[in-house]
Parts: C-alpha cells; sequence; structure tokens
C-alpha cells in the first residue's frame, strides 16, 4: 500500500493551502483463457482464473500534518493495477491502493470548485477513485453449448480525475491583527516556528503554523494569520486567501501593538472586515493582546 506522507517537522514554514492533483485508480487485471492438461486429455475443461482489482486511490486525515506542500511536487497519484488471473482457476492478485495523507481541514473540490468530500477527523479514510474491476476467465463461460470457451474478460479501466485540495487550518488558536503588529514575533517566541520576521508591514505574506507544548503532553496548534487591512474582505491586500483559516480556530487571538494610538479604530477595522467575510467568525472566543509595550517610552506606557 503506498503512503504519500511527510514529517510534520519539515513542513511548517513551507505552507501549501491549495494544490491540484491528478489521480488514477488502478486497471483490472484481465481474466485469461487456459484449459486443464491431464494425463491422456489433451484439453481438459476451461480453468483460466480472473483479474484481480485495481487498486483504489483514497484520501486519509492525518493529525500531524498541517500543510499540504508535500504534495507540491507528487501532483500524480496512480494506484496499482491488478494482476492477470492464473491457471486453476487462480484469481490474480489486487493492485495496491494509494493512500493520500492530508491535514485535519482538507477540502477535497472538482476543478469547477464543487466540494467532494471534506475530511474532518484523524484517520476519516474516504475512497476517491474505485479501481477497476477484474476480468472473468473462461472458466465463467462454460455451458451446455460450448464446452470450451475462447473467450475471457479483460480487466475494467481504473478512472482518472483532477482534484482540487485546499486546506482550511483547524488551528486551536488564531493570531490575527494589521501588518507589523508583532504576531510573528510571539508565535517564534512561544514555538519552534521560525517566520520571517522584519519591521516592515506584509513581511508575513504565508500562514505559519507552530505547535505550543501544554501540561500533561497537550498540544496547543497556533496558526499566524498574514496582516489583515481595510478591504482586506474584497480580496485587497493578501485578502480572502487567508481568512478562510480563521474560520475554523477555535480562538481568536487580536494583535494590536502599543504603537497604534487609537486602539478602538484599528480594532474595529479587524472586526468590520471578519464581519464582512463570515459572520459567525465573531461568534468565536476573542482574546485581546497588546504587543510592544516594551517600545513605549515611559510617559505612553
Amino acid at each position: 500500500m503506498l503512503i504519500i506522507n511527510v514529517f510534520i517537522f519539515n513542513m511548517l514554514n513551507k505552507f501549501t493551502d491549495f494544490i491540484k492533483i491528478y489521480c488514477k485508480s488502478g486497471d483490472g487485471g484481465s481474466g485469461i483463457i487456459h484449459f486443464r492438461k491431464e494425463k491422456f486429455i489433451n484439453r481438459g475443461g476451461p480453468d483460466g482464473g480472473d483479474g484481480g482489482k485495481g487498486g483504489n486511490i483514497l484520501i486519509r486525515g492525518n493529525n500531524k500534518l498541517f500543510t499540504i506542500s508535500h504534495l507540491k511536487y507528487k501532483k500524480h497519484i496512480i494506484a496499482e493495477n491488478g494482476k492477470n488471473g492464473g491457471r486453476n482457476r487462480i484469481t490474480g492478485s489486487n493492485g495496491k491502493d494509494s493512500i493520500i495523507e492530508v491535514p485535519i481541514g482538507t477540502i477535497v473540490k472538482d476543478i469547477y470548485n464543487n466540494i467532494i468530500i471534506e475530511i474532518l477527523n484523524n484517520n476519516e479514510e474516504k475512497i476517491l477513485l474505485f479501481g477497476g474491476k477484474g476480468g472473468k476467465g473462461n472458466c465463467h463461460f462454460k455451458n451446455s453449448l460450448c464446452k470450451t470457451p475462447f473467450y475471457s474478460e479483460k480487466g475494467e479501466s481504473g478512472k482518472e480525475f483532477i482534484f482540487v485540495l485546499e486546506l482550511k487550518i483547524l488551528a486551536d488558536v488564531g493570531l490575527i491583527g494589521l501588518p507589523n503588529s508583532g504576531k510573528s514575533t510571539l508565535i517564534s517566541m512561544i514555538t519552534s516556528s521560525k517566520p520571517k520576521i522584519d519591521n516592515y508591514p506584509f513581511t508575513t505574506l504565508n500562514t505559519n503554523i507552530g505547535v505550543l507544548n501544554y501540561k500533561n503532553f497537550k498540544k496547543i496548534v497556533i496558526a499566524d494569520i498574514p496582516g489583515i487591512i481595510k478591504g482586506a474582505s474584497k480580496g485587497k491586500g493578501l485578502g480572502f486567501e487567508f481568512l478562510k483559516h480563521i474560520q475554523r480556530n477555535k480562538i481568536i487571538v487580536f494583535i494590536l501593538s502599543a504603537e497604534v494610538i487609537y486602539y478602538k479604530k484599528y480594532y474595529n477595522i479587524i472586526i468590520n472586515e471578519l464581519n464582512f467575510f463570515d459572520k459567525n467568525i465573531l461568534k468565536k472566543k476573542r482574546l485581546l493582546v497588546i504587543s510592544k509595550s516594551d517600545l513605549l517610552d515611559q510617559e505612553l506606557k
């Protein structure tokens, strides 16, 4: 069984949330034409076996993955073909399945953006394409009118399809705020994530994922969402490409820089953009964090 997998620790800073992949399930093996051979019997009855079934294409949820980057250079997923039948009515072996492992929260669509399935649980497994059926051997075609059938079936061809995989992160905590508000600095201090940090807007161009080890061996997954600006819900700036990840965060942490004097104004910008994008986001638990307070002079503190 072929499993497309990768270790999370090599992928945390190579975030990919959208990819197209070509998939083909295995062809079924063909049945064969064969006749039993015995001493003093030149041609006995038909004993050609059936072909094996082609391998399926499956998708499986893996809670140790947080990105679909491991599929970036593996865009052709092909399952194994079934083997042809054998003599003595032996059925050919089935083709091996190909399993695509994806993070929890992965949506599978067709190229027209129609949702096919959604993976929401660890080890949840769905069949995307069934393998072709094996063909029947000539042992199935003997009857009163035809004692020696010279006929068998070919295996059924596998299915081909182009799937679109889209990831909406199922993080415990989502860090959101204006550009250059300190989100990446925070996630780099409390997790092993190493995002790019600099003193200019839009340093973060991709969602960064970090894992915080908590007491009793629990882990908290934190997502650093790229900066939100006015008009983001309409695609301005980095737009809704990253707003979608907030939809599945359990808790939203608003990061506002202490250098911003009018907190309420900038807080409302973020609230309004979230409201325009998806009103349900504002029903989640929220926490406001003021960052960069150490940069203020004594009077402003």
